[in-house]
């Protein structure tokens, strides 16, 4: 099974793709959608639905994972994630995949094994998990993260429907 992992975000958007192999996860591509941020807000919008609809092209992957945007002190910040969130579910339901949705704590619970992680714990497990990764942006990082945290969470539904 492939699996996309996105990291949305209005100016840097991290993407990750693996494959699963029974338990086995490779490594297959990762990068930063970087977004220039003197164009127009539906530009930047347009732009995060482009480049992921063109991931999905290329990397052909069975299902998608995204984290869920953090409701944060500025309302209007959480607005704007939430806005770049929307483009990328839309560009994954229009390459026909199906987005699985996780917070950040679920996230880091399947990596680190505690919902309370920081970015560099993060990182730190998913170069250990995926050492063919190499050196990540934080963003790509936590792109990956959300594919390693999609591929324990669909297994486990398959799992459990078998």
């Amino acid at each position: 099974m492939r699996i996309l992992g996105i990291d949305p975000g209005l100016r840097h958007t991290g993407w990750g793709v693996i494959e699963q192999q029974g338990s086995r996860l490779s490594h297959i591509a990762n990068g930063v959608i970087r977004i220039d941020p003197q164009l127009s807000l539906a530009a930047r919008l347009g732009g995060i639905h482009h480049h992921i609809t063109a991931l999905a092209a290329e990397y052909t992957p069975d299902c998608a994972g995204i984290e869920e945007t953090l409701v944060n002190a500025n309302p209007r910040s959480a607005l704007k994630l939430g806005q770049a969130r929307g483009a990328a579910m839309a560009a994954l339901h229009g390459a026909g995949l199906d987005a699985h949705e996780y917070s950040p704590r679920t996230i880091k619970l399947a990596i680190v094994g505690t919902g309370g992680a920081d970015k560099a714990q993060v990182a730190f497990m998913v170069a250990r998990l995926l050492p063919a990764a190499g050196k990540l942006a934080s963003d790509a990082a936590d792109a990956l993260a959300c594919a390693i945290c999609t591929a324990h969470h669909v297994t486990t539904r398959q799992r459990g429907a078998a």
